[in-house]
Parts: C-alpha cells; structure tokens; sequence
C-alpha cells in the first residue's frame, strides 16, 4: 500500500502550489491564532485557488468556537477537518465533513478506545505530546506506544523529516505520514529541495517495502 504524504502548516501560495507539483496527497491549513503557522481566511482562499485537482486540503483547529469553524467551511473549500485540541467526538462529527482526530501520544493513551470513541473519524492522527502545546512540537515520541492493529487508518506524525521518515514507515506501517517543521526553512516557510527529498524518501520506502 502506498504511505499518503501530508503536509501541514502553509502559509504562502507558491509553497503549497509546489507541494503538490512534488505529488503532496494533503495541504494541511493551521486556524489557530497562537501558531506561527496561523493563516486568515483571505489568504487560505488563495492557497485553495492556486492548487491543481487531486489535492486534499485540510483545516486544522484546536478547540476553536464553532461559529469560527462555520466560518472557515463557508468560505473555503475544505475537504477535512483536523481537530488538534480536547474536542470530543460529537463535536467533531457535527459538521458533515470528514474529519482526523489529533491524539498527542502518552505511554497511558489507548488508542483502541480512542478509536472506538471517534469510530467515525477518516484517521487518527498521532503526534508528539509536550505540556502546554496542542501539537506541531517538531517532537519524535515513541513508535512503540501504537498498537498493532487498529480500526481507523493512522496519520503518523511528530518530529518527521527526511532522515528518519523510512525508519517510522518500516516499523509503524502508517496509512500516512504528516510533516511540517521537517520540510521548513523558517515556520511555516516551506523549502522545496526539503519536500522534494522527504516525498522521494516516502516513495522509495514504499518501493523497498
């Protein structure tokens, strides 16, 4: 099976548009204000508008108010929610889109129950946990904490970049991987040699495996 890619936390046009030239699955867009990553609505749109067909574009929120939300889904063309903060399900599933749950992982997480609370989910997205942060923490956690088998597909993410992304793939077996400062130059300034390499990685592991 091929590993999907996903990239999160654009905020320039040019960025994106090139993300998906490289063969990118998902344009992940940050709404949340405390991010360097953070974009306004204006400028998702361009983002949006400028991306080719077959591109998968995902708004992430952390417990961001549902009027905000709304707001988002009237204006942008949206294709996935990411709910990166201590959302619960009903309030994930409320708005008729498909959605990823973000779980930051700890060694008392159980991830069988998660994935029974939000059976509805697209996939569940795992990231590095760090008090005080709702995740994009550039931060590895341990691989060993994910169950072997699980009911939703799993979005790997945490600390991902070009050098160790071959290593997670052949041990976690991801439907996805998810990278963000990994394929950065500055936050939420991407860098094409850097997306480029970790997409050809990704393509090569797959091969290998």
């Amino acid at each position: 099976m091929r590993t999907r890619v996903k990239i999160c936390g654009f905020t320039r046009v040019d960025d994106a548009v090139n993300a998906a030239h490289l063969g990118v699955d998902a344009i992940g867009l940050v709404f949340y204000s405390p991010s360097p990553r953070n974009i306004e609505i204006d400028q998702a749109i361009k983002i949006v508008n400028a991306l080719p067909v077959f591109v998968s574009i995902v708004a992430l929120f952390v417990d961001e108010q549902e009027l905000r939300i709304r707001e988002v889904l009237k204006k942008v063309a949206i294709d996935c929610l990411q709910f990166h903060g201590d959302e619960p399900a009903d309030a994930c599933r409320q708005y008729g889109k498909r959605y990823m749950k973000a779980i930051r992982m700890r060694p008392e997480t159980n991830i069988t129950r998660i994935a029974h609370d939000y059976h509805d989910a697209a996939g569940l997205l795992l990231d590095a946990y760090q008090p005080g942060t709702k995740g994009g923490t550039g931060l590895q956690f341990d691989w060993n904490m994910i169950p072997k088998e699980c009911t939703l597909p799993i979005v790997l993410a945490g600390g991902l970049d070009v050098t160790n992304v071959r290593q997670a793939i052949s041990k976690v077996k991801p439907y996805a991987v998810d990278v963000s400062s990994g394929v950065e130059v500055a936050q939420g300034i991407k860098d094409t040699v850097k997306m480029a390499a970790f997409v050809k990685e990704v393509n090569e592991t797959d091969r290998i495996l």
